[in-house]
């Protein structure tokens, strides 16, 4: 046993080894520039499951997670990219009618075949419209659930399923409260409800049901319908989500009555799973819908996905985002409306939490503490107006910049490097 003052080299020589052990490091962006949701999977030995939000591992899934769980991607008609993956109980019984065990244990088999296979993006996960009772236990489990697989109940949708329109306005109320109480983001999974009931819900998502969409764009009756509940949602700060788009020939007038997102067999077919590919939106449709303010590209076209949390969010946990995904360069916390508030920069906040006693000082306090003001910049301004813009404030030159879009709610963030990079082109 080492003794005098070998103990204390020993001693110190270990306490500089945790230390460099725990201490954060970035790892090197992309060559092309871009922003990787996580780290190279080329680092990842085979077979083995994406590390958690944190840093800390997941257990390889089980083969048979996804068993009697069908996913479908949720695709942004502005982009093409894939935003979200919703999971949904294969058919069978109506969810609606099943009883709470059955009920639960539904929703147990979609939230573990989810987690399983994508543990990147946001889900939305279909739940039946009886989980808004107040008597119904599932959503205490489904929470359980997620927090066991990885996943925060802040990045997963509730798509309250087609049961929705026979359930009383003020029960639906309570219901969606009692959610967002929980931490969850909630989705009305059909459009039939009482206008003045959306409207004052305020859902994140809202899906216009498929044989409406059919009838876009050659049945006016149902074009006028899509468009009529489109604004009603957008003005309550709802996205609006297309359900069973077939053809390209939907895609322009979708967009045009104010639907961004949407999913169907135009994009994926039967039988597709996180990780597989989507069909790409040709150019053809991919134009703008509306007048450019100005010259060149705009700024929506070198968006990327934004890692957003509460505004309440602790500094512990914006580490634990940072960690999980060293190619991350900011968090932005948001409002209830999806709205930015501020904005983490990675280098800032990191010498901030790993000075001395930061941890200490800082960990279970809230993350704002250490914040920004937002950058933002609404997704129709020209790249170069943005990238001047960036340059007005000399201290935070390459912050990433968040796009808004006319509500104000975040939509993703841009690097500044690759607007630079675009512009010297």
């Amino acid at each position: 046993m080492p003794h005098g003052r070998e103990h204390g080299t020993a001693q110190r020589g270990s306490l500089r080894e945790r230390r460099a052990k725990a201490r954060p490091m970035r790892a090197p962006r992309g060559h092309d520039g871009g922003v990787r949701l996580s780290s190279d999977p080329a680092d990842t030995p085979a077979g083995a499951a994406p590390p958690r939000p944190g840093g800390e591992p997941s257990a390889p899934p089980p083969a048979d997670a996804a068993e009697g769980v069908a996913f479908h991607p949720v695709v942004d008609l502005e982009s093409g990219a894939v935003l979200a993956v919703e999971a949904v109980p294969e058919a069978g019984a109506d969810p609606d009618r099943l009883d709470g065990a059955a009920r639960a244990e539904a929703l147990r088999r979609s939230v573990r075949g989810a987690a399983a296979l994508e543990s990147l993006l946001p889900l939305v996960i279909t739940v039946p419209a009886a989980v808004l009772s107040p008597s119904d236990d599932a959503l205490p489990l489904l929470e359980r659930e997620l927090r066991r697989s990885g996943r925060r109940p802040r990045d997963v949708t509730l798509m309250l399923g087609p049961g929705l329109a026979g359930v009383a306005g003020r029960t639906v109320l309570d219901g969606v409260h009692r959610l967002r109480g929980l931490g969850f983001r909630c989705g009305f999974g059909t459009a039939a409800v009482p206008p003045p009931t959306l409207s004052e819900a305020a859902p994140f998502l809202v899906r216009l049901d498929s044989e409406h969409v059919a009838g876009v764009p050659h049945d006016e009756a149902r074009t006028a319908l899509i468009e009529g509940v489109a604004r009603i949602a957008l003005g309550a700060g709802t996205f609006p989500l297309a359900a069973g788009v077939h053809s390209l020939h939907q895609v322009v007038p979708l967009r045009r009555l104010g639907v961004r997102l949407a999913q169907g067999p135009l994009f994926s077919p039967d039988g597709w799973q996180p990780g597989d590919r989507v069909r790409p939106l040709p150019d053809s449709v991919m134009l703008p819908t509306e007048p450019a303010t100005g010259q060149g590209p705009r700024v929506a076209e070198f968006m990327g996905p934004a890692a957003t949390m509460g505004e309440d969010a602790t500094a512990e946990e914006v580490l634990g985002v940072f960690t999980g995904d060293t190619a991350r360069n900011s968090v932005i916390l948001l409002d209830k409306w999806e709205r930015p508030v501020a904005s983490l920069d990675r280098v800032r906040f990191l010498l901030a939490i790993s000075g001395p006693y930061g941890h200490a000082l800082h960990a279970r306090r809230p993350a704002v503490r250490l914040a920004d003001a937002p950058r933002t910049v609404g997704r129709g301004l020209p790249a170069l107006t943005a990238l001047r813009a960036a340059g007005a404030d000399r201290d935070r030159v390459y912050d990433d910049m968040i796009v808004v879009n006319e509500f104000g709610q975040c939509m993703g963030t841009v690097h500044v490097k690759d607007l630079i990079s675009s512009m010297s082109q």
